[in-house]
């Protein structure tokens, strides 16, 4: 049933992706982020939903009339410069397969996400995709939290298996990534219960990423913790939550969860820490060796027999800057931080230039909510092999947007925008999306 359902709505897309373009950029992300062909038990499994949405919404994209802009700010030269480095390596790489097999999964990634700011024209469409990222890991964040309080800690937490989300370190990355932008989705919630409904889902995300017993993900999430609260317009009161919470729920986690915590502190008797110093160890001898570094897939039992430390333990990189560092050398990581440093300036650079504006409010909050999901990443990334993750390529993608339709090139006036009715503040506004005929008629006492 669950694999019917699926097709239909994937088959029912296709007439309005052929309509408007950024519908198939919003499924592509729902597929690519949530995984909903992983939780089906038939055919859809394996069906080519992804390829099939990409392959309509390119189509669309070079047939629709629509003004298509990929504005060329520094955070896109430097994904554009990132392409072409890992492309290069991919030339030289040492595990040549693997190399071009991981390259094809990356160039689709970084595809969609050009193509998704190319076609994403007013701020209704950026909203629609905050919202598309917020809900399709909204879901496993829910479902997550529940499982959490309904288990009290006891089962750890999985995501969809053959993802980059399958296991539950990877999964609580991704959750402690889009805990911000569900806060971001809160501010231009039409309604006080939508907006209850965002908060509330982001705190059983957060319960969720405590769940999976991933102590990357706790440091990763004192750390948005903290810039959260920094970029909080009300300190006080975030500060307040944070303390009553939190206590509350670490204390309600079962021994186990404690013992695991604790481990962070005994580093040199963990036999995963450790092997993770040998990965780290790898990478930096293979960027030493090899300027372009060891290219995609780098990280094998093969070629660890040549530069690992201790040859005879193999980890994966457990690192996203280590893994681009074995993969890429020290100029692809360059780049990589490169990429991030000017996300988060483009984040600031919008802040900006909302200023006080109260109509650019939710503009500035979902900027600010953006750069708190980068540190997220970064830091729970610092123990995850996820450079290549699509989740944060999205926050790129919606810092990119947002200063396109807003300061770059606002959507004129006579331009429809996305239809999305729950996307309006009033009643009269909603109305107007159901009957624009009602928007012009005065409202009746």
């Amino acid at each position: 049933m669950r694999d019917i359902f699926l097709l239909i709505v994937m088959l029912a897309s296709i007439p309005y992706t052929l309509k408007r373009p950024v519908v198939g950029a919003l499924m592509y992300a729902i597929f690519s982020l949530m995984n909903p062909h992983r939780m089906t038990y038939g055919f859809a499994g394996t069906f080519p939903f992804v390829m099939i949405i990409a392959v309509v919404t390119l189509l669309a994209t070079v047939a629709s009339k629509e003004e298509k802009k990929v504005p060329f700010l520094p955070v896109v030269i430097q994904l554009l410069l990132l392409v072409f480095w890992v492309t290069l390596t991919s030339v030289f790489a040492l595990n040549s397969t693997g190399a071009w097999d991981e390259w094809t999964t990356v160039m689709k990634t970084m595809l969609i996400v050009v193509l998704t700011i190319a076609v994403v024209r007013t701020v209704n469409d950026v909203k629609a995709l905050v919202l598309t990222v917020v809900l399709s890991l909204g879901f496993w964040g829910f479902k997550g939290g529940l499982w959490t309080i309904a288990t009290g800690g006891h089962n750890g937490l999985l995501g969809p298996p053959g993802t980059y989300i399958s296991d539950n370190n990877t999964l609580a990355l991704a959750m402690i990534t889009s805990i911000p932008l569900m806060v971001a989705a809160a501010s231009f919630a039409p309604t006080k219960w939508t907006k209850r409904a965002a908060i509330g889902v982001a705190v059983l995300t957060g319960v969720s990423v405590i769940g999976s017993y991933s102590r990357g993900a706790l440091l990763g999430g004192a750390a948005m913790m903290l810039f959260l609260w920094l970029k909080s317009h009300s300190k006080l009161k975030t500060g307040l939550i944070f303390a009553l919470v939190i206590p509350l729920l670490l204390v309600a986690m079962p021994p186990a969860w404690m013992e695991r915590m604790h481990s962070i502190d005994n580093y040199q008797q963990d036999a995963s820490a450790m092997g993770r110093l040998n990965s780290w160890g790898f990478a930096i001898n293979v960027a030493n060796h090899l300027p372009l570094g060891g290219g995609f897939a780098t990280f094998t039992p093969k070629i660890f027999q040549i530069y690992a430390p201790d040859p005879t333990v193999f980890y994966v990189a457990h690192s996203i800057y280590f893994q681009v560092l074995g993969e890429h050398g020290y100029i692809g990581l360059f780049l990589y931080l490169l990429l991030l440093l000017f996300a988060w300036r483009t984040g600031s650079r919008i802040v900006r230039k909302c200023g006080t504006n109260p109509e650019y409010a939710w503009a500035a909050t979902t900027a600010r909510m953006c750069q708190v999901s980068i540190i997220g990443y970064m830091t729970a990334g610092a123990f995850l092999a996820m450079a290549y993750y699509d989740l944060p390529y999205y926050v790129l993608a919606i810092l990119v947007c947002l200063e396109k339709v807003l300061f770059i090139a606002p959507q004129p006036d006579n331009t429809p925008p996305l239809r999305l009715p729950f996307l309006s503040r009033s009643k009269q506004q909603r109305d107007a999306w159901k009957r624009p005929e009602a928007a012009a008629a005065p409202r009746k006492r």
